[in-house]
């Protein structure tokens, strides 16, 4: 069909799946198919919550020897993903695919209530909150409640009183960005 040889036969039996479209292996908790038996025992530790390989350095556990060797790099800062576009550099092949989404503008999550389209997935869902009024995120002070998380940070910041923009000129501090911004227009209005 392709070519492509094998030493061992098996090897040839699962790459003629490829072709095929067979899926042997079943699950039988929710009917997921599979062309390899590895990739259905796999699969199944999303039932049993098994997570058998665990990080040496902060014991975080994985349920894919895969995951853990991407989790690893976030200790040895080791990021093999690199934008050609910008050289910025990613742990995650997927963190790759998303940034490249800021180079080409493609946003292929669309909300259905609105049309409103989305680079990220979670962008998407933090957007739907908007329509149906959900606020997940609630402060322990005052019970007030946000549908993101970052309003929620940036409001703690009322009880906590900090202030982490400071103004490099006079080094006046401020909760939130939009002040400092505010503020450095008193600077650029002085040299004037």
């Amino acid at each position: 069909m392709c070519g492509k040889a094998f030493i061992q036969r098996c090897d040839l039996k699962t790459h003629l799946r490829t072709h095929t479209k067979e899926k042997p292996y079943i699950c039988e908790e929710c009917d997921m198919a599979f062309t390899q038996r590895g990739h259905l025992k796999t699969h199944l530790r999303t039932h049993t919550k098994e997570k058998p390989y665990a990080c040496e350095i902060c014991d975080k556990r994985m349920a894919r020897k895969s995951s853990l060797n991407e989790h690893l790099r976030i200790h040895t800062e080791e990021k093999p993903y690199v934008c050609e576009e910008c050289d910025m550099a990613f742990t995650q092949r997927g963190s790759l695919k998303t940034h490249l989404r800021t180079h080409t503008k493609e946003k292929p999550y669309a909300c259905e209530i609105c049309d409103k389209r989305m680079a990220h997935k979670s962008s998407l869902n933090e957007h739907l909150r908007i329509h149906t009024e959900e606020k997940p995120y609630v402060c322990e002070e005052c019970d007030m409640a946000f549908t993101q998380r970052g309003s929620l940070k940036t409001h703690l910041r009322t009880h906590t009183k900090e202030k982490p923009y400071a103004c490099e000129i006079c080094q006046k501090a401020f909760c939130h960005k939009r002040n400092l911004k505010a503020h450095l227009r008193i600077h650029t209005k002085e040299k004037t």
